[in-house]
């Protein structure tokens, strides 16, 4: 009877680390913009059994999440959540900044002779060494209602980045990535974009491109939005989110068993996660009487220049205001043979007696190595950020006349999951917070490859 149970114990051991072991052929990478773990708690009632439910009770799921940067939009998250590190590294601050030697804005997907590209994501992604270490066999493709998400999602190698055209009313791509597949708009594609026509567009790649089918592994990353902007014909706030996270529900579970029947439930590794941001609408604040005020950016730094030529003499100071930062002239403070750290230190001087300014970091304050201040130097690159940066007081608007640019100042810290499913991962809630450049490494591990060329995360298991 012993020798019974004794094989019996080792069968059943030796299938769960064969479980815990088994290799993906397939990786899908959903990130929903805007996704808050409140409201996913909020609405669970409403959650399929099929769906976020199925991941949230037989996934691995890290209840805490964050970005390890600051300011975090969707752009900068996506590029981290692909490539493992931060914007300091991967070079992706915001959707748009400016150009130092033109002064000239640019899009953080403009690809040059390709019209579109991620020629400014400076490191490797996931699906790039995916790539490289299977000799390009690796079927890579990314889905996501914007371009920006979609070739960011995508990274360098990919087979191709897919989004909607609002203007054309059809599925997009870029010739950076080669050709457009043949079955891109076929059958038409949808009037209007919404986060069901993406999951069914993915469902299409899936098949179309014989994801899952072999041993080497593939990777498709599907972007949706938790964001409410397009939902005015409700009520209130609350009716919006509660149809809109019904609605990621029911993608997500349309993907989930979709996938497992054309690849097997053991075959596919699925990571759903969020990019941290919030609604970024204006409200105004004056109307209910909470504290606010405005502070002009642009104003400031044509004080700023003035207050300059007062002290060293005629000249252009500053070269430009762009969001909450200002670029300083740097050929002229050369060419004069002046003191960038006094420069600095008397911008922020003044700039911290100014209504409405609640703090100053310089570049040379970000790089004192103050523990304190790590997050903002990770959302800082050195060649593209500018050389002050500005925070304003929470429930201030920052405005900007000369590029219209305008957003209400927020200190609050969004929290969401990451939540890992199938592969034969058991299931496992964790409650100690993490940070989503960790993610990467983690897919990576999962298909034995190298994490992406920047990424010095560790793996979340």
């Amino acid at each position: 009877m012993n020798k019974y149970i004794a094989i019996l114990i080792a069968a059943l051991t030796s299938a769960e680390i064969q479980a815990s072991e088994l290799v993906p052929r397939l990786i899908v990478n959903i990130t929903i913009d805007q996704l808050n773990t409140d409201c996913l708690d909020a609405f669970a009632s409403l959650f399929e059994e099929n769906g976020l439910k199925k991941m949230m009770q037989s996934g691995r799921v890290y209840e805490t999440a964050s970005c390890s940067f600051t300011p975090v939009t969707t752009p900068s998250s996506i590029a981290t959540i692909a490539t493992g590190t931060t914007p300091f590294y991967h070079g992706i601050i915001s959707k748009h900044w400016i150009d130092r030697s033109t002064l000239r804005q640019v899009y953080c997907v403009d690809g040059n002779q390709y019209g579109y590209g991620p020629s400014h994501l400076r490191t490797s992604t996931v699906s790039d060494e995916m790539k490289i270490s299977t000799h390009g066999k690796s079927v890579v493709y990314s889905i996501a209602a914007s371009r920006s998400s979609a070739i960011l999602a995508a990274g360098h190698a990919a087979d191709n980045a897919i989004w909607y055209d609002q203007s054309q009313k059809g599925w997009k791509t870029t010739a950076y990535y080669g050709a457009s597949p043949q079955w891109l708009n076929t059958p038409l594609a949808p009037r209007t974009i919404n986060n069901e026509a993406i999951g069914e567009k993915a469902m299409d790649i899936v098949i179309q491109s014989r994801m899952g089918k072999d041993e080497v592994p593939d990777m498709l990353s599907v972007i949706l939005s938790a964001s409410i902007d397009d939902n005015e014909q409700f009520r209130n706030v609350q009716d919006a989110s509660r149809h809109i996270y019904a609605n990621i529900d029911k993608t997500i579970s349309k993907l989930i068993g979709g996938i497992e029947r054309e690849v097997g439930k053991n075959n596919v590794l699925f990571v759903v996660t969020g990019t941290g941001t919030i609604d970024n609408t204006d409200n105004d604040y004056s109307l209910y009487r909470v504290p606010t005020g405005v502070f002009y950016i642009n104003r400031t730094a044509k004080i700023l220049n003035v207050y300059l030529n007062a002290i060293y003499g005629q000249g252009a100071y500053i070269d430009a205001a762009w969001g909450n930062q200002i670029y300083l002239n740097h050929k002229i403070i050369e060419q004069k043979r002046l003191s960038m750290h006094e420069i600095l230190t008397r911008c922020q001087e003044l700039l911290l007696q100014s209504s409405g300014v609640s703090d100053v970091y310089t570049s040379e304050r970000l790089f004192s190595g103050n523990d304190n201040i790590q997050k903002i130097l990770q959302g800082y690159n050195p060649s593209i950020s500018g050389d002050i940066i500005i925070h304003v007081v929470p429930g201030w608007k920052l405005v900007n006349e000369d590029t219209q640019e305008s957003y209400t100042s927020r200190s609050t810290l969004v929290q969401f999951p990451i939540i890992f499913y199938g592969a034969g991962i058991k299931a496992e809630r964790i409650s100690t917070p993490v940070t989503v450049d960790r993610i990467a490494p983690t897919l990576c591990k999962s298909i034995h490859i190298r994490a992406p060329n920047a990424c010095s995360s560790v793996p979340l298991f």
